[in-house]
């Protein structure tokens, strides 16, 4: 079984890419970051691992991708990890338009090159041999959160745009199958140090219920369960209410 997983360098993306080497899977990583993707390869050897330095925001990002499949063969699962956020009362623009521009701009180029890539070849995928498309968004992307604007947007954003994938996979019958994966809070450097975070879940432990739902090829993976319950209630709360809620911070 073959792995890219897009945004490894660090976080959740190293962590499952790790364990997907673990279980014997052959991987592929990129980041932005070529001394963390030499760490990895040297940790796990050439064997098992191929990596690729690409900075999603840029067109070439595409090119690198076409590179790295073609050291690797036809991947069965396209892990999009990559993502930048920010607590910004501030409404700082740069950290706004970074945001929309790793998260969204860079989602749509690498997602649909991939697609594109198993349409080109019917060959290594069919409806009993489907892509597997996997993309880390966020339980943010449930509710707009104020201390967040361009992250909670972004990740809306995200798994709107994996809706509309799925299901235009089906009417177009292209072999893919489509999960979104929506963590809680995970600790990983995207967090401030400096705050307390609730509900705060290690990247191993984020790393079992990635797999575990890919597993099980489940549409959507939410966790954890305490998360899942609290997506449920705020999705109540009323709009007009919501947007009064000045107390939420994180």
């Amino acid at each position: 079984m073959k792995a890219i997983v897009v945004g490894a360098t660090s976080g959740i993306g190293r962590e499952v890419a790790g364990r997907l080497v673990k279980e014997g899977w052959r991987v592929g990583i990129s980041g932005r970051r070529t001394e963390a993707l030499e760490s990895f390869l040297q940790e796990w050897g050439a064997d098992k691992v191929c990596v690729a330095t690409m900075d999603v925001t840029k067109p070439e990002a595409t090119s690198a991708l076409d590179a790295l499949i073609e050291r690797m063969g036809s991947p069965d699962l396209f892990l999009y990890v990559s993502g930048v956020g920010y607590q910004n009362l501030e409404l700082d623009e740069e950290k706004e338009i970074r945001t929309v521009k790793t998260n969204c701009e860079g989602m749509v180029r690498m997602v649909d090159h991939f697609i594109h890539y198993v349409q080109s070849k019917p060959d290594d995928y069919s409806a009993s041999h489907k892509a597997h498309v996997a993309v880390v968004t966020s339980v943010a992307g449930t509710a707009g959160l104020g201390s967040a604007p361009a992250y909670s947007a972004t990740k809306r954003m995200q798994s709107t745009y994996l809706s509309a994938l799925a299901q235009l996979a089906r009417m177009e019958h292209i072999p893919i199958r489509v999960t979104d994966i929506r963590p809680g809070f995970v600790a990983t450097d995207i967090l401030n140090p400096d705050k307390h975070y609730p509900m705060l879940i290690s990247r191993a432990k984020a790393a079992d219920y990635i797999l575990r739902g890919l597993r099980q090829k489940r549409r959507i993976v939410t966790f954890d369960w305490r998360f899942r319950l609290l997506v449920f209630f705020w999705r109540l709360i009323p709009r007009c209410l919501w947007e009064r809620l000045t107390w939420v911070k994180n």
